[in-house]
């Protein structure tokens, strides 16, 4: 069969190769094309597109680039009208991918839905566009079923894939003394900077998390480099300031480090995963009224994976005008050096753990939609 995935960044690359791989193992007919990254290609679908050249994000960047966005959305549909796949798999990526799922609707594809938009933190209206333009949802988080059921919809949960990834990382065994002799670092404790995989989240997030460089002579800060950056990208901010950057090993520097500063998204999740305390992160365009607005409008009460998965505060969300240098210096000296407060945090990361349950979860997913295919 084939098979038109589309997944807009790193987070969707990285699920959307495993999928393909899972979908492999079930169908030794499979042909894939879509829009993607790297990973994806590795898995073996021809990459229409790289997401690295279609991401845009904050709601001001979004209409500076509507001219660009509505070209991607043109070229994308003409492309699936002319390759005509046997399904449209969506990765997340819910501006983008609901227009193409009305558009592959419209035109008599069948339409998945793989890892849903989060329809339950803020604008719960398109769960209308879903229920009328995706035929099957597959969910990652078990509060997704019940928030659309509300919504008399059925979803299919089958874990989350971010366990696997974890569980299939590279240099799972290695010990501290492994991974600075391979990088050449000073024998210091790590703390892990992820600024995040976009330009935007760079100039707002950045700058603040390397201002703590400076207060805590007694550690080494390391940039995970997101897979869309170079050096080029991040210079402006790092510039005289001792910081390295590595790219390519989010998960092995972040299990290899003291503690961890996270910008707000799926890193947080994985942070968890890895049993590496954090301090959560974001600030964006809009400044305080986009913060007023989220806590206006917004369904949930946290930013973070982690907090929302238990609902509760268990890693601290500094948004807005409350990430400053000394928020995050005040947060990092109590995951740091109170031993209760550690604790406890990798006590609830252990309980998120058994609620995302067991590895092989691409492999689930993929008999899923397999099966759901050959329905038709």
């Amino acid at each position: 069969m084939r098979y038109y995935i589309i997944a807009g960044e790193a987070s969707g690359d990285l699920h959307a190769s495993n999928l393909i791989k899972g979908l492999r193992a079930e169908d030794a007919e499979i042909e894939v094309r879509g829009w993607g990254g790297d990973l994806m290609r590795e898995a073996g679908a021809e990459i229409v597109r790289d997401y690295k050249d279609t991401a845009v994000m904050g709601f001001i960047t979004v209409l500076k680039n509507l001219g660009k966005i509505k070209e991607n959305l043109r070229l994308c549909c003409e492309d699936i009208q002319a390759w005509q796949p046997d399904v449209v798999i969506l990765v997340d990526y819910a501006g983008f991918n609901l227009r193409i799922a009305r558009f592959a609707k419209s035109i008599g594809l069948k339409t998945f839905y793989y890892i849903s938009p989060k329809v339950w933190a803020w604008n719960s209206s398109r769960v209308k566009k879903i229920k009328q333009y995706v035929d099957r949802m597959y969910t990652i988080f078990p509060f997704e079923t019940e928030f659309y059921k509300q919504y008399d919809y059925e979803v299919q949960y089958g874990g989350n894939p971010l366990v696997d990834a974890i569980a299939e990382r590279p240099n799972k065994g290695e010990t501290f003394d492994e991974f600075i002799a391979a990088h050449d670092l000073p024998h210091k404790p790590i703390i892990a900077l992820l600024a995040g995989s976009r330009l935007q989240e760079l100039k707002y997030i950045l700058p603040v998390m390397l201002k703590i460089v400076d207060m805590m002579p007694e550690f080494q800060f390391i940039i995970a480099g997101a897979p869309s950056m170079n050096d080029a990208d991040y210079a402006p901010y790092v510039k005289d300031i001792p910081v390295k950057i590595i790219y390519g090993e989010t998960y092995r520097l972040v299990s290899q480090s003291k503690a961890a500063l996270v910008t707000s998204g799926t890193a947080t999740l994985e942070t968890a995963l890895l049993r590496t305390p954090q301090v959560v992160c974001y600030k964006g365009e809009g400044g305080c009224l986009l913060y007023y607005l989220f806590r206006k409008f917004a369904n949930v009460k946290y930013a973070s994976l982690v907090n929302l998965i238990l609902d509760d505060d268990i890693v601290k969300e500094l948004i807005m005008q409350n990430l400053t240098a000394e928020n995050l210096h005040n947060e990092l000296l109590r995951i740091l050096y109170s031993k209760l407060d550690r604790e406890k945090m990798l006590q609830d990361y252990d309980e998120i753990i058994r609620i995302l349950g067991e590895s092989d979860v691409s492999t689930r997913f993929a008999k899923m939609m397999v099966a759901d295919l050959k329905q038709y």
